[in-house]
């Protein structure tokens, strides 16, 4: 029991299953907004939240694998479970293979439209951990990739699409887009060395941020724009200029020359706006 245990753990830290509350707050939201139309059951919950968890762990076991020879030269990744002989590769493909057939399941589960978008979903999903190697715009294929989500999520339980929603898909796009150029600043050095592709080995540190601080900003207007299209209850502006003030917060917290609040800006800052939408799309629609 206690070596199952260790294992899960174990799994659990090589996806950094933590990091989940990134993402997933934007899908519940999507159902949060389809509840008042379309009130979904409470299995339709339950596989949309599996299928967000297979997805994502099927997307971050798959980045490892193809990875782990480069995270091995890297100081900062070297300590990851691959490199550092936790878990084998052989192991590592089990859980992903086992994690993708979850995700497929539990879209099969929702509805026939859901079971055939899964896979190019998961195709776009596994394909990002090789973009790093021909693209500086590796990031905002990431954050296309995860911007399917609240999508999935909104055409699961409506099997439509609105223009809500796409707003909703585009700021979690911005977003994820915005803060993955911040936190591969860690990487410069090791990337320009290993002739790997990110925006800020391409480009410089500082202007990588000066459009990641756009791109936030986008984020900011795709919000308002959800708030507007969708006849959002006033009270969601107040949630909205909280996680304004937290986006503004995260970049003054990582400066070019100053990286040292790169994780304070990239966890904790973050985990608060997903969370903070989720809880104003929620209460919004108590008011409405």
């Amino acid at each position: 029991m206690e070596y199952i245990k260790n294992k899960i753990l174990v799994y659990g830290r090589m996806i950094k299953f933590s990091h989940t509350i990134f993402a997933l707050p934007f899908a519940l939201s999507a159902v949060a907004m389809a509840w008042e139309n379309h009130p979904p059951s409470a299995w339709d919950f339950i596989w949309i939240l599996l299928a967000m968890v297979g997805a994502r762990s099927a997307a971050m076991g798959f980045n490892r694998i193809v990875d782990a020879d480069i995270d091995l030269k890297n100081k900062r990744t070297a300590i990851r479970e691959i490199p550092s002989g936790l878990l084998s590769k052989k192991e590592s493909f089990l859980f992903v293979v086992l994690s993708s057939l979850v995700f497929i399941f539990c879209a099969a589960m929702l509805s026939r439209l859901c079971l055939w978008l899964s896979f190019p979903a998961l195709f776009f999903l596994l394909f990002y951990s090789y973009t790093k190697r021909f693209t500086k715009y590796c990031h905002l294929y990431l954050g296309f990739a995860i911007c399917l989500a609240p999508v999935g999520a909104w055409v699961a339980i409506t099997g439509t699409l609105s223009w809500s929603i796409i707003f909703l898909s585009l700021g979690l796009m911005t977003y994820i887009t915005g803060f993955d150029i911040l936190y591969s600043c860690q990487d410069i050095d090791f990337d320009k060395k290993e002739g790997l592709f990110s925006l800020p080995s391409k480009i410089g540190p500082e202007k990588a941020m000066r459009i990641s601080s756009i791109l936030h900003g986008c984020t900011f207007i795709f919000l308002l724009a959800m708030h507007a299209t969708f006849g959002m209850h006033p009270v969601f502006l107040l949630f909205l200029g909280v996680i304004g003030l937290l986006l503004i917060a995260e970049h003054k917290l990582v400066k070019p020359d100053n990286l040292t609040h790169i994780n304070m800006a990239f966890f904790h800052i973050n985990s608060m706006i997903s969370i903070l939408l989720f809880i104003g799309v929620l209460t919004q629609g108590f008011l409405k």
